[in-house]
């Protein structure tokens, strides 16, 4: 199985965001971010496609598999 990567932490820094204001733009808690930028979890795909149209990225720029 591939390894997923997540560049939220990247997209975020890019745009001096916290942890907290990226969960509440997209309806989520901060722990889901930091679950999500470990790589403790992966978003469901609604999510994911909420957070790559917050950053204007195609989710294939959010999410990668290696």
């Amino acid at each position: 199985m591939p390894d997923f990567k997540c560049r939220l932490k990247v997209l975020r820094a890019e745009r001096d965001l916290t942890q907290e204001e990226l969960a509440q733009a997209v309806g989520v808690t901060r722990q889901t971010i930091i679950s999500i930028e470990k790589g403790d979890y992966v978003p469901s795909l609604l999510l994911g496609v909420k957070l790559a149209r917050y950053f204007q990225k195609p989710v294939e720029e959010v999410f990668l598999l290696e």
